[in-house]
């Protein structure tokens, strides 16, 4: 063969395997290309799937849980409940699927009002006839009796009003309060409030201020008295459950929170902003001032004063906060949720003084001494005079 022609053959043969190498590609990347399809394909059928599933499961969630299932439970729905709590109440006692499914049932259609109490449902309910039920109140049975605690009552009067709707005497009702024992069974119970601040020698009264304001519904007819008191400490801890969080922050504790909230408590009238009363408490402990707030006197005198005299103010006592600084060993009454949030959401001020005006209960805040007396002269000592000519 002549160089020529071996050339060409080399050609030949070199173009053949170019070819053959280019085939061999095109080959592999359609495999590749099928391949890349195959797991997009997968992809879209799983993600298809999990949507499918998760519509089904929705859809089947908000069907009752058990059409042909009529037995009715009863389910216990306490004071302040969210519907959160709902929700996971009602999954626990297998009368719903789903607690959160719940939870959003009640939020897009816009659902509210519902009511604490004892209620019969069964799993073959709808979503809205066990929400119609929680809106209507409609309960096992009608309560026996009903205790109304409102805010800024002290432990004394809260005892009256238990002893009225009871056959438990006023007497034995604050000697249970004030045991030792009753503290250490509650402080088991509820350690998350019950604490070993309520066992200081100079706290008054142990419980004062932890019996929470609102309507209780009792549903025996004679409720042993552990019960009663175990209701309303119950419902302090469950309003005080979403607070605990901001408390770490302001390095607080349930204890100073529901004393300050208890001085706000009784200072505040109806158009007292309880917010800017919260900021003249805070800004006097951090000028060094004492509180010098009346209600701690007449808690200290332990009378029910309308008006403190001058005398009043020398009453030996660590309740009184003319003659000591800083908060009261304990709170001096039970106090509301505006209280509450008030001294965890304190006005931002430079007011160091405020007073009611006498007559109307409109409140004035000063930042001076000499603010405060025109400001009581105008509202306060005018006013009495005016009144009794």
């Amino acid at each position: 063969m002549t160089n020529k022609s071996q050339e060409e053959s080399n050609k030949t043969a070199k173009k053949m395997l170019i070819k053959n190498n280019l085939v061999e590609r095109g080959n592999e990347a359609r495999i590749i290309r099928k391949i890349v399809a195959i797991i997009a394909l997968v992809f879209i059928l799983a993600a298809g799937g999990m949507i499918l599933g998760g519509y089904l499961y929705i859809k089947s969630a908000l069907k009752p849980l058990d059409s042909e299932n009529q037995k009715q439970k009863e389910v216990e729905v306490p004071i302040g409940s969210s519907t959160t709590s709902i929700g996971n109440l009602l999954e626990e006692k297998k009368i719903i699927k789903n607690g959160t499914i719940f939870k959003y049932y009640v939020k897009f259609n816009n659902i509210s009002g519902f009511q604490a109490g004892n209620y019969k449902f069964s799993p073959s309910m709808t979503l809205k006839e066990i929400t119609d039920a929680l809106q209507t109140g409609k309960l096992v049975n009608k309560a026996v009796f009903k205790i109304t605690v409102p805010e800024g009552l002290q432990l004394d009067q809260i005892a009256e009003i238990i002893a009225k709707n009871t056959d438990y005497s006023a007497k034995e009702i604050m000697e249970k309060l004030d045991d030792p024992k009753t503290v250490d069974e509650f402080a088991k119970k509820y350690p998350e409030i019950i604490t070993e601040d309520l066992k200081a020698d100079n706290i008054k009264h142990p419980f004062e201020g932890y019996l929470y304001p609102a309507t209780y519904s009792f549903y025996e007819e004679k409720p042993s008295l552990d019960s009663i008191i175990d209701t309303m400490i119950k419902q302090t801890k469950d309003v005080l459950a979403d607070f605990h969080g901001i408390l770490a922050e302001k390095d607080m504790n349930v204890h100073e929170l529901l004393t300050m909230a208890s001085l706000i408590e009784k200072e505040a009238t109806a158009k007292a902003d309880r917010h800017k009363i919260a900021s003249v408490f805070f800004n006097r402990m951090e000028a060094g001032m004492p509180l010098q707030t009346d209600p701690t006197i007449a808690y200290a005198l332990g009378e029910h004063k309308v008006r403190t005299m001058y005398e009043d103010l020398k009453v030996d006592s660590p309740y009184n906060t003319y003659e000591h600084k800083g908060l009261t060993p304990g709170p001096i009454a039970n106090a509301g949720k505006e209280s509450i949030e008030a001294v965890l959401n304190p006005a931002d001020t430079d007011y160091l003084y405020f007073l009611a005006e006498y007559g109307t209960g409109d409140v004035y805040f000063a930042k001076t001494l000499e603010e405060h007396n025109a400001l009581k002269k105008k509202h306060i000592t005018d006013k009495r005079k005016e009144a009794s000519e």
